[in-house]
């Protein structure tokens, strides 16, 4: 795999070197599962889960179909034994060192090695390395007993003279949205989620390496290459460091102890840009050990080169909240992640492939990591690193308040070492941040009634032990990474939210305040803010297991985790949008309705840089299929919302607002080098006449945002609901519509089209001869439209691309908001 850190030969360094690198061997094969209560044994995938090992077992039925959640609750409340058998080779069995390495046990599990218990693992967070070599054997038994979390949630509640927000879910290391969210359903599941691997080796081994970035600057980068080494002692041994495949620091010192540091020096260095800002170049790093001609351990590792840190400035309207890479302020545009599926063994190198760009492809520079979900796997860390998009990560705590025991606290301080040291090395890693949303919450949603002053002393203090304490030593002592304490830094209740800090908006959704409320109220950082929509047409039928698009089934119904979800999407359409009596059209409209007030959310946001530096919306993904604040369904596939981001989120933006009945039309430009041209301004009735026109050359320099036109829009004559702005700049066009969707005067026309084969699927070419909006193409054939929901401007050709590996698209459909209005 390109990204592994253990490298078991490697010939480029010497042809003749032997070679006495650690053998690693991954225990995944010839497991079997069961109930601890049961005898019969079935077949297990390792790593996996046991909800997935019972279906592919045919022992259940699809968690994610229908109502089948509401009857699977029964195996979180049940014991599991996993077991394997395997055979170890005299060579292996001969060296010094042999290490069982757990890379992520969910959660309370007794592990036996030959009917030894080696290990009892608390943490689904943690890394767990155990030395077997008095126990291991030629023929050996591999037995893990997993016990249900709530027979320890309850003791550890039963300990406390008092309730702690939110469940049971507080007193385990784990991913806290298997316990149920507004989005995701209620799956605690548990199992072998990540390798487990046997590793033997002899005289030494690199355990873990870290490149410390001394200095950085356009001559020169100096580094350090900091490496802890099992088994300490190296005498005599060679340290040879290679950049790109080229020498650049030998350590021969011959009497070394670990930890150990290798200076050596990058000239001329190319930096890691976020991808909209530069290329995300990364070095390739090798170190190789010897002793004498025989290789003893090699270690890999991609670098990036940049500075990154999060900018707090008192100012006089309070406090800055921006990241700043290579010394130059960076709007971040993107979004907040969650775990890809509720059983993340389901999760492949290519979903996290097609995600990512997906995120790049939307213009996002930024992802945040949920505090509710999972450290991830590597592989999406590197691939953030390899495609430049930053990483805001969350510790993974979520909504509530936790425990301060000495035992819990100890298990938190090993799981932020572990993940810390695990990720420290990703250029694309930007802050740390402890959790989401528990002092808003402390402090806004009650959870402090009818509690006495030494009740809620000792809670916050508790809260403080973690969050204030040792998460942030811990970052500070093994990172260079800036902390920040808990997202969003006032609850919305709060004044301050505007003014400093990173904001959390939900007046929009969960208070249903109207989508204008956002121009109206932007904070310094917007790090959540969302609505839902109803997920694709293929979602639906996913869930209902037919072809029907039915949202009323009573299996659909199950796939909305709001209580009022339903009826805040029809409450927020009707103010802005027709209601439509079809069940396929309300889909529709509902992901015009998110995409209408989130777009407009971003614009505001990117005209008030540098005030506002950032924003992420709630939410880039889902874990199964369901209706969501995502902009990208379960299946993959674009929701409305998702176009319309990649637009408004492009580079250079053109945005147009009527204060006081003034236009004011601003260029957005987050590029670091000016941008020239024509800014060319049409007023147009959905015919194509033109009533009013402006054309002004113009400047905009890097970094910034400026309006470039305004009018008093007295001095010209137009009906509102039957005209369109259409600014353009360069290759850029925006429209600008004046009343609320429901209110235009759309016109009823022919969608003219022709579709013809292209290499890697087809090219659709749409006309018509009045302006037709919100068009959306569906097909069910399996593919991705280049873009969609959009305009036809009178008498102008639109061409869209449908990647596709089928041979057909005989059943093309389109809808167009224009068939919706009066």
């Amino acid at each position: 795999m390109r990204y592994s850190i253990i490298v078991i030969i490697l010939l480029v360094f010497s042809c003749k070197s032997k070679h006495d690198v650690p053998a690693v061997i991954e225990l995944s094969d010839n497991w079997q599962f069961k109930q601890v209560s049961d005898s019969i044994w079935y077949n297990a995938k390792v790593p996996g889960q046991v909800h997935t090992d019972l279906l592919k077992n045919d022992l259940i039925e699809n968690p994610f179909v229908g109502n089948n959640e509401l009857d699977l609750q029964w195996i979180s409340e049940t014991d599991w034994e996993y077991t394997t058998n395997f055979f170890v080779d005299k060579e292996t069995l001969s060296k010094k060192h042999l290490e069982l390495n757990f890379e992520g046990l969910d959660t309370y599990a007794n592990v036996y090695l030959n009917d030894s218990l080696i290990l009892k693992a608390n943490n689904a967070f943690r890394e767990w390395n155990i030395n077997v070599k008095s126990i291991i054997k030629l023929e050996n038994e591999l037995r893990l007993v997993f016990k249900n979390t709530a027979k320890k949630e309850n003791i550890e509640k039963a300990k406390l003279p008092y309730q702690l927000p939110e469940g049971n879910r507080i007193f385990t290391r784990k991913p806290q949205f298997q316990y149920g969210w507004d989005w995701g359903p209620k799956f605690i599941t548990s199992g072998i989620w990540r390798p487990i691997k046997l590793i033997a080796n002899n005289d030494l081994r690199i355990r873990n390496a870290y490149i410390i970035q001394n200095e950085l600057n356009d001559s020169i980068s100096k580094l350090n290459l900091h490496m802890n080494l099992a088994y300490n002692r190296t005498d005599g041994y060679t340290f040879e460091v290679f950049v790109n495949d080229s020498l650049v620091a030998i350590s021969e010192d011959g009497f070394q102890y670990s930890p150990m540091n290798i200076p050596f020096e990058i000239k001329t260095p190319k930096r890691w840009w976020p991808h909209n800002l530069g290329e995300p170049y990364l070095y390739d790093v090798k170190v190789v050990v010897k002793d004498g001609n025989t290789i003893l351990d090699t270690y890999s590792q991609k670098l990036g080169l940049r500075t990154i840190e999060l900018v707090t400035e008192k100012d006089s309207i309070g406090e800055s909240f921006y990241f700043k890479v290579n010394d130059v302020p960076v709007y971040a545009k993107g979004a907040n992640y969650i775990p890809q599926n509720s059983f993340q063994s389901q999760v492949t190198d290519s979903h996290y492939n097609k995600l990512l760009d997906d995120v790049v492809e939307a213009n996002m520079n930024m992802l945040r990591v949920w505090g509710g979900g999972i450290y991830e796997n590597d592989i999406f860390y590197n691939l953030c690193d390899e495609k430049g998009i930053l990483v805001w990560q969350d510790f993974m705590f979520a909504c509530a308040m936790y425990p301060g025991d000495q035992a819990f606290l100890d298990n938190v301080q090993q799981e932020a070492i572990d993940n810390v040291k695990r990720l420290r090395h990703h250029p694309s890693i930007a802050l740390w941040c402890g959790n989401n949303e528990n002092s808003e919450g402390w402090h806004r949603w009650g959870w402090q009634t009818d509690r006495s002053d030494a009740e809620k002393e000792e809670i916050w203090d508790n809260y403080l032990k973690v969050f204030d304490s040792i998460l942030p030593q811990t970052v500070s002592k093994y990172s260079n990474t800036s902390y920040w304490e808990s997202s969003p830094s006032y609850g919305r209740g709060n004044p301050k939210y505007k003014a400093q800090g990173d904001a959390h908006d939900w007046w929009i959704w969960h208070d249903e305040y109207p989508f204008e409320h956002l121009p109206d109220n932007v904070p310094r950082f917007m790090s959540e803010f969302g609505f839902q929509s109803f997920p694709s047409y293929e979602a639906i039928k996913y869930i209902n297991q037919n072809d029907s698009i039915s949202i009323t089934s009573k299996a659909f119904q199950t796939h909305q985790k709001h209580s009022r979800g339903f009826s805040i999407i029809k409450n927020y359409m009707e103010r802005d949008y027709p209601i439509p009596d079809k069940d396929e059209d309300y889909v529709y409209m509902s992901q015009l309705v998110q995409a209408h007030g989130l777009v407009m959310g971003f614009e505001a946001q990117r005209r008030a840089k540098p005030y506002n530096m950032g924003t992420l919306y709630w939410q880039l993904n889902d874990c199964w299929p369901v209706t969501s604040w995502s902009s990208i369904d379960f299946m993959g596939n674009w929701k409305a919302l998702h176009y319309k981001t990649k637009n408004a989120f492009s580079n250079v933006l053109i945005s147009s607002r009527v204060e006081n009945n003034k236009l004011k039309t601003w260029l957005i430009n987050d590029n670091l080098q000016p941008e020239n041209g024509i800014l060319s301004l049409q007023l147009l009735d959905f015919e194509g006449k033109v009533i009013w026109e402006n054309y002004k050359d113009v400047e905009v320099v890097p970094n910034s945002s400026e309006v470039k036109f305004q009018m008093d829009l007295n001095t010209i004559s137009f009906q509102k609901e039957a005209v369109v702005l259409v600014s353009k700049f360069k290759d850029l066009t925006s429209n600008f519509y004046f009343s609320k969707p429901k209110d235009l005067k759309l016109k009823q026309e022919e969608i003219e089209k022709t579709v013809t084969k292209s290499s890697n699927g087809f090219k659709v070419i749409l006309s018509s001869k009045t302006l037709q909006k919100d068009v959306f193409l569906y097909t069910t054939i399996k593919g991705h439209f280049s873009d969609n929901y959009f305009d036809i401007l009178p008498g102008e050709k639109v061409t869209i691309h449908f990647k596709t590996e089928a041979s057909s698209l005989d059943d093309l459909q389109f809808k167009s908001f224009n068939n919706f209005v009066k």
